[in-house]
């Protein structure tokens, strides 16, 4: 595919039958989904950072750093917000594959709310506890989801991210501590109820995407191989679902949070059935009064 040809339809993206699996179980796994030119883009960007990272010494606004992080053997959990440090993941995250798998996905138009690079860097790259995302940034449904992007080989060895089918259909767990502060994950006792054998690890080639819905649970163990695991991450909704302000990470999004992908803004909106056409975007130029608007004025 190339950007400039339309977003794709799901018939010609993912089967029927990928489709209903998505629905069903909460997530997909889709090797070598991403193509070699895009690849090779994404990696040689990725390079550049990690030697920009060298010159760090505590995460920032940028790099989020491993404690052991040193110039001569650089440790990164995190590149933050790619595509607000580079022109190529934007390009990747707006236009390419994975917005047009979310379109395909969520049926029509999506929005964007943010992005991130994992590393789990090599022997002993931290895990990352089972977890729903959904309480990191609420939004008005269930419709987001996740599309994640191996950039190398990924083994067993190197601990993929797991997830457990059909719990996005399950309970939402209250992720703080006893002592009331985040926590970020499940607790033990809520651990405990899962079936973990029931896990399913989505490893694949470099270029496979994994796709999980808000609320399925997941995450991954230390990877303890000799190699990192990047794994580029975006997530979308769908064009009729809000980030609800104030709670989480929806109070600190870029300044493409909330962008379109696939399609433009439409001010018909349909909300618990009943359908309404929305004032006009003023987020730009302000809103006017309602004196001049029904006035006429100027």
């Amino acid at each position: 595919m190339t950007l400039a040809e339309a977003p794709p339809t799901a018939d010609s993206l993912i089967s029927d039958s990928q489709h209903a699996d998505y629905e069903a179980n909460g997530y997909l796994c889709l090797p070598n989904f991403v193509g070699p030119d895009w690849l090779d883009e994404l990696r040689s960007v990725t390079a550049e950072f990690i030697e920009a990272s060298r010159s760090q010494t505590a995460s920032g606004k940028v790099f989020d750093l491993e404690p052991t992080h040193t110039p001569e053997v650089p440790r990164l959990r995190r590149l933050i917000s790619p595509v607000d440090q580079h022109p190529s993941y934007a390009r990747f995250t707006f236009e390419g594959p994975p917005a047009q798998l979310a379109s395909a996905l969520l049926g029509g138009p999506v929005r964007y709310h943010h992005s991130k690079l994992n590393f789990k860097w090599s022997d002993g790259g931290e895990e990352v506890k089972w977890h729903q995302d959904i309480q990191f940034w609420p939004h008005t449904d269930f419709t987001p989801l996740t599309i994640g992007v191996y950039l190398e080989d990924v083994d067993g060895e190197m601990s993929p991210m797991g997830v457990l089918p059909g719990s996005h259909r399950g309970p939402l767990y209250d992720q703080y501590a006893p002592d009331g502060n985040w926590a970020g994950s499940m607790a033990d006792a809520d651990v405990a109820t899962l079936d973990l054998d029931q896990m399913v690890y989505l490893g694949g080639p470099a270029g496979s995407v994994t796709v999980h819905n808000c609320c399925m649970i997941h995450g991954s163990l230390p990877n303890n191989s000799p190699r990192p695991r990047p794994l580029l991450l975006q997530t979308y909704s769908a064009i009729g679902s809000y980030p609800i302000s104030h709670i989480g990470a929806n109070g600190v999004l870029g300044s493409s949070g909330g962008r379109l992908c696939g399609g433009e803004a439409s001010q018909m909106l349909t909300i618990d059935g009943r359908q309404m056409h929305g004032a006009p975007d003023w987020s730009r130029k302000g809103p006017p009064t309602i004196f001049g608007s029904q006035q006429k004025d100027g």
